[in-house]
This record gives C-alpha cells, structure tokens and sequence, in this order.
C-alpha cells in the first residue's frame, strides 16, 4: 500500500520526532519551511502532533514568516530547512533574528555520522553547516543522538526565557534523524521556566533615587520593554516621564498617550528630548545607530539603563546606574520605589510640534503619503513593514499603534523581502485582527513569491505596494556621490496583474483620493488583496 494510500500509517518513534515533540510541548502549533529529500523524518509527525506546516516558496520568506507568528504568540519561530541550499537559503533571516533580537529555532538535518568533511559530492554537501550558522546566530549545535536534540530544544526555551532572545540552530544528523529514539516521554515534556530576574536591590535603589529626584526625566524603552507595557506606562505616569521608543519598542507606550513621543529616535528633534534629561532610564535598547539614526546618543544627566543581558548594559552608552535583569521584572521592582503621586502633567506640544516638523521636512512627499495610507488603516492593524522609504523615512513615524508587535519591522538588519513573509507569519498565528504589509516596489520583488504562500495558506492579507520606480534611497545615494544612477531605475511587472496571477485580487490605483478607499476596501473584501500606488501618477 503506498504511503498516499495510507497516510496515517504508523511509524517509528524517531530523533525527528522526539525533537518536534519537545517543541509542540512549549506551545508552538506552525513551523515554516520547505519539505526536502533530507528533512522528511521533521515533517513526518506535523500533523500528528497538531502543527500547521506553512511551505514558503523560499526559506528566506520562513524565517521571515517564523518571525512574524512569533511576534503575536510570544514563542518562538520555528523553521524547518533541508541540508544545505535550504539551509543557506534561510541564512538572512537568521542574521535578521539575531540583530532585531527574535527567538528562533532552526532544524535543519546534516551529513551522517561519521561523514563530516568527506567532500565526497553527495547532494546538498556542505562543508561546515553548523560552523556556517553558528558565525551568525546565537549558537548552533551539530547533535549526535535524539536526546541531544531534545535537550537542545529545552536549552533554546531556557535562553529565550533568561537571555537575550536569539536564534538557534540545532542540525540532526541523517542517521540520527532517521533513527528510533531512546527519548522518555519525561524528557521530552517542558521544563519550569525560572523565575525572571528583577536585578541587583542596591542598585534598584539607587536608580529609585535618581528617578523620584528627577525634574526632567525621560524614558526610552527598546525591543526588550516589550513584555513591560503596564510597568513602563506605570512609571511614566509617576515621574511625568516622555516616553520615546525605538521602533522595535513601537507601542511599548500606547502612542495616543500624552506622555508618548513615538518611534522618533531617527529624528534629532526627539534625540534632543532624551540628550537633555537630568535622568534618563533606558529599559531593553543597545540604543544602536541603525535606529537613532546617529552615532549616538549624548546623554547630559544621569543614565540608568535595564537590560537582560549585562553586555548590553553600557554599550554605546556608559550607565550611571545598570541593572541586569528581565524588563518586566525590573521594572515591576522599580515602581514601588518611586513617588507615590504623579508630577503636573508635563506639557510636549513644543517638543511634539518639532519632532513633526522634522519628520515632515525630511521627506514631505513620502509622509504625506504614508498619512494618507495611516489614515486608511484599523486602529488595531498589524502592519508589516520592509527596508523601504515607505516605512523608515515616514510609516514608522506617522502610523500611531496602542500595542507592541504591532508594526512588524527590521530597524537594525534592514533587510529587504521581510515585509510579506512577515505578514503571512502574523495572519497564520492569529485572525482577529487585520494583517497588512505596506512594501515598496524594490522589496515586493524579493518576496513576490510568497503572495501565492498567502493564497495558499487562505490567509486575510493586504499588501500595499508603494511603487518609486526602482531602488530610489540608492539611486538618490548615487546622485549624492556624483554618480550617474546605474541599477537602480527597474523595470516594473503589471503589479495588478501580477497579484491576480497568483491567486490574489489585484488593484492599481490612478488617484491620490482613491488610495484610502482602495485600502479599506481591499481590507474589508478579505483575502489576499494588492493595492498598486505608483507614485509618479499620484
């Protein structure tokens, strides 16, 4: 009887499964990826154990998706690869996870035991996989038998839950992939996660003391605040504290509160806030150039930083006073150091007029643009964006978001093909709220594929394709530097046309005042809808 025939016939208890039992245990219901002639003993139990399998059209686009389900579940992506071209096809997406700090888990299967460097041309030989990733992620680890596999997996929750979140790479040997595993059901069940770290009491109270001291105190909360929503809004409304994110801390302060001044750190008019504090307290940011825009941060007063990781605690800014220790926790162990009662509200009108002001005159026609797309948006969308001007030089600014997680985005790793992929991740890990990726035209065409991934998935999915022509950030780089443009100006695909073909419901809008229409319409129809706005005509 083939095995179509009988698709549910019984198998042996393997390493694959043994692996993917310990991940379901934790919580996680999807993996993505792409089935490969070596990982099938991975993909064999998915639907015994209740695990959606979402098959990307390109393993980059599954880490990107891993991502963007692991931002609206708080577990971790998990993305299955084969040996060596799915493995590298998957290697941006980890870069991507461990500059933007994302848990990940990468399964991929390797050469047998024994057959390591052997340069003998079977397929999909790779040299050094495990070395390959492990230059770019946490860690990755070439495993020998099922219960190594197992415990790598209780490792990677044990550092997403005590750690800096990274990603992980656990290989699987052919041989032990396929093998029966001598794994008890025990073992492979989930461990307590440890208590979360509230950080060194002395240092606690002398961070108390500055902050109930402070007269202009400011608040800068990074991609690690994001599990601290009620307890860095707690403390802003005791100090009077202005509140500025990073934009993987977007939402941490509800941005319609008073106390926000947004995801504007690329902005000098919002740097000018934090720089001119007597205390400024930064929960969970490396405060790195890529999202300030500058160098760095030049802090006149008295810094506290919080950090999970005690490496992160002074770089590119020493901390007056530093507490290693988990956001939610520390942050949770400051409030009862602080004055009971909240100053006068502080008045930001000044200082959000300038920020605005700025943003506006960096580039007037992109925010313009993305003002009239924000404006079309549910208050509640999760909108994905990509390294696209689109996002980095307007959306991430105008678009107001009460949650974090809410705008899906890679400041630090800037990578472009994140934004679709993305999307599809949060459509798959829930549905009630809407998912949209606002993309340029340039990243559209790195991740064009996964549209026919959404069709597939049956996903509600809209995707704004803000067309510029080509790569337009470079091609102005080009012109700055002297050169005449080269590689730059694309040739453009029927966008519409090219969505239908898919499966998807295409829309090419000729009008400005038909753009937030053709937005909400799009969203409202359901599906996988793409909404074309090629700029010069409008």
């Amino acid at each position: 009887m083939s095995a179509d025939a009988n698709p549910t016939a019984p198998y042996a208890d393997t390493a694959g499964r043994a692996v993917l039992e310990t991940i379901r245990g934790y919580g996680v219901t999807a993996v993505f990826g792409i089935p490969g002639t070596h990982n099938l003993e991975l993909y064999r139990p998915l639907a015994d154990l209740g695990i959606r399998a979402v098959t990307n059209r390109h393993e980059q686009g599954s880490g990107y998706g891993a991502d963007g389900w692991a931002q609206q579940t708080g577990l971790p992506g998990v993305v299955i690869t084969t040996s060596g071209p799915g493995l590298q096809n998957a290697l941006s997406a980890i870069g991507t996870a461990f500059c933007e700090s994302r848990p990940l888990i990468v399964l991929s299967p390797g050469v047998p035991l024994g057959a390591e460097f052997a340069d003998v041309g079977t397929l999909h030989e790779t040299k050094d996989a495990t070395a390959m990733v492990g230059a770019i992620a946490e860690w990755s680890r070439r495993v020998t038998t099922a219960a190594e596999g197992v415990e790598a997996v209780h490792d990677a929750f044990h550092l997403f839950r005590t750690g800096r979140p990274r990603p992980v790479h656990i290989e699987i040997p052919l041989d032990v992939l396929e093998a029966p595993a001598d794994v008890p059901a025990a073992a492979r069940a989930p461990r307590p996660m440890p208590e979360r770290v509230a950080g060194d009491p002395v240092a606690l109270a002398e961070a108390g003391r500055l902050l109930s001291a402070a007269e202009r105190p400011v608040i800068v909360a990074g991609g690690g605040a994001v599990d601290a929503v009620h307890q860095v809004t707690a403390i802003a409304e005791r100090l009077g504290a202005p509140v500025l994110t990073t934009l993987n801390g977007k939402g941490v302060l509800d941005e319609g509160h008073p106390l926000s001044l947004g995801s504007n750190l690329r902005l000098a008019a919002a740097r000018a806030v934090a720089e001119a504090a007597d205390v400024l307290l930064v929960v969970g940011s490396k405060l790195g150039e890529a999202e300030l825009w500058a160098p760095r941060l030049e802090a006149r007063g008295a810094v506290i930083r919080i950090d999970i990781s005690p490496a992160q605690r002074d770089k590119n800014l020493t901390a007056t006073v530093g507490i290693t220790g988990d956001a939610a926790a520390v942050t949770d162990a400051l409030l009862p150091l602080l004055p009971d009662t909240a100053p006068t509200p502080r008045d930001l009108s000044a200082e959000r007029a300038a920020i605005e002001d700025e943003s506006r005159a960096t580039a007037p026609e992109t925010v313009a643009l993305a003002e009239v797309i924000a404006a079309a948006l549910p208050d509640d969308a999760i909108v994905a964006g990509d390294s696209s001007q689109i996002v980095y030089m307007a959306l991430g600014s105008v678009l107001r978001q009460e949650h974090p997680h809410s705008l899906l985005y890679t400041p630090t790793y800037a990578t472009l093909g994140y934004g679709l992929p993305a999307a599809i991740g949060a459509a798959v890990a829930q549905t009630e709220r809407p998912v949209v990726t606002v993309i340029g035209d340039g990243a559209l065409m790195f991740c064009v594929n996964e549209l026919v991934t959404a069709v597939e998935q049956r996903l509600d999915l809209t995707v704004v394709c803000v067309d510029n022509g080509g790569y337009a950030e470079i091609r102005q780089n080009e012109v700055e530097r002297g050169m005449a443009p080269i590689g730059v100006d694309l040739v453009q695909p029927d966008w519409a046309a090219l969505a239908t073909a898919f499966g998807a419901t295409g829309h090419r809008v000729e009008r400005r005042d038909d753009i937030a229409p053709s937005i909400r319409a799009a969203i409202a129809a359901g599906g996988v809808q793409l909404v074309h706005l090629p700029q010069h005509a409008l």
